[in-house]
This record gives structure tokens, sequence and C-alpha cells, in this order.
């Protein structure tokens, strides 16, 4: 008698764990979905609009997205992805690059204080816990998965209340997840006001979004960049990888004679259509 074929079971909220039990490929296949749904959702609801096929729409996507498991789910890809067996976060790099321009820590009244570092879409409360000593953190993210960061949306955090307060601003893996693309502008806008004079903006992108879209490019990226008054000082990526890793500071006062849109098509063929719109 043949030996029963064990069926698979297919990757839902109830099959994940906060482990490395799924691959690579799963956890990415799940977090493009999520994305795809997530850009979907946010053109629906911006139509001026919305009639009985609109409203379908949304709950059909609504339902997909639950289907996937939801945000909870996709965090927890996220997380697994950020796994130190899977060459940790993004934060070393954020770590070696800050450690090499902040690396006088003494001065001759004594210590300097720690930096203010406000890691944007945090799913862990404990990234930059080994430099306590001179990075003060805080971590927030849209929806909070531990009570040490705070559940905050970026976009509505008060322009007054946290003008120039704090040193270093990370957007890891967060503009990428922002649906629309003028939201993606202003979130940099954001990160600008709220960086100290000479402040460093540590940004990282999953290297598509820059490499294979259609509407932007590492000297496109560079000149939206220079025009909201930031000057690259460092970069690192390399052709086949998966991620592409900035560190900007403050310079300028933001200004530019023109807006940036995506009207003119800067590469043709199979390209995503990723865009910061100012």
């Amino acid at each position: 008698m043949p030996k029963a074929r064990k069926r698979k079971i297919p990757i839902t909220a109830g099959a994940a764990t906060s482990t490395s039990s799924s691959t690579p490929k799963s956890s990415r296949t799940v977090i493009r979905q999520y994305h795809v749904l997530l850009k979907q959702q946010a053109q629906l609801k911006a139509l001026p609009t919305r009639d009985a096929q609109t409203s379908q729409k949304l709950d059909d996507i609504k339902h997909e997205i639950d289907q996937l498991g939801g945000l909870e789910f996709y965090q927890r890809m996220s997380v697994i992805g950020q796994g130190h067996d899977r060459g940790g976060g993004s934060e070393k790099i954020a770590i070696m690059w800050l450690k090499e321009i902040y690396k006088t820590v003494d001065t001759e009244a004594g210590h300097k204080p720690p930096l203010n570092l406000l890691e944007v879409g945090a799913l862990k409360p404990d990234n930059y816990e080994l430099c306590r000593s001179w990075i003060k953190t805080t971590p927030l993210d849209l929806h909070s998965r531990h009570p040490s960061i705070l559940e905050q949306d970026f976009l509505l955090m008060d322009e007054t209340e946290h003008r120039e307060k704090w040193d270093v601003v990370s957007l890891s893996l967060v503009l990428n997840f922002v649906s629309d693309a003028k939201d993606r502008g202003r979130m940099l806008r954001l990160a600008w006001n709220f960086l100290v004079p000479g402040g460093h903006l540590f940004l990282a992108l999953p290297l598509p979004c820059v490499m294979n879209s259609r509407y932007l490019t590492c000297e496109r990226l560079t000149a939206i960049m220079e025009a909201l008054g930031f000057f690259q000082v460092k970069e690192r990526w390399k052709d086949g990888g998966k991620m592409i890793y900035s560190l900007y500071q403050k310079r300028v006062t933001p200004g530019f004679t023109e807006p940036f849109t995506k009207k003119t098509i800067l590469r043709q063929g199979d390209r995503n259509n990723f865009s910061i719109l100012l």
C-alpha cells in the first residue's frame, strides 16, 4: 500500500511564529502581496466619490488582507526577515556609520549626551540596545507590537512639537510601505523638520525601488534629497543585492523651483511604479 502523501499546509496567520521557521521566500511573498493590496486600497480610498462597486472592491481587498493574516502577520514576517540568522536588521549598518561620524564622545566639559534617535517603523524595541550608552532610541510604529514601541503614525506627528528634536531619524523599510507617492515626499520633509541642524537621516529601501523603477534612479533620488535639504554622506548597495542603504545629513533649507513629478517615464520595460513626489 503506497504511503499517503502529506498535504502541504498553506501559509496563514496561524502557521506563523516569531521564529525563523518561515522561509525567506515565503516571507517576501507575503510582504509583496500585502504591499500590492495596500496600494490598491489607498487608490480606491482616494477616489472623490465611492459607489457600490468601489465599496465592494474595498471589502474584497480587506478580506484578502485578512486572509493573509492582516498587519500582524505582515509584521511577523518582517521580524523574521530581520532575524540574526538572516543577516540581522539594517540597524547594523546604521550603527556602523553613526560610529564613524560620532566617534568623538568626550568634550572638555565631559561626555556628550546620547544621540536622540527616532526609529520609525520599529518592529522590535531593542534594535539599538547594545548602543544604549551613546544612543537614546525612541521606537515607534503605526501598529505597535511591544509596550516599549510607541504606537504613532509618523505622518500625523506634530511638526511644532518635534521640530529639531532628533539627532538621527531612521526610515528603514518604511518609505516603500507608504502607499501614496506624495506622502513619501511628505515623510521626508517631516524627517528634515524633526532633525537638528547637522542631524542625520538613515534611509533603507528595497533595491528595486531605485534600480528597477520607471520613475526613480539613484541620480533622481539624490536630486530629490538635495532639493529637500539633505546631503548624502554614505551609500551602500551591490549588483544583485536586495537593499540600498543611504545616510544623509541635514545641511540646507529645502528649496526647489519645480515639483518632482512622475510625468516623464525615466525607463521603459518591465519595471515597478515606485516614486517619490514633492
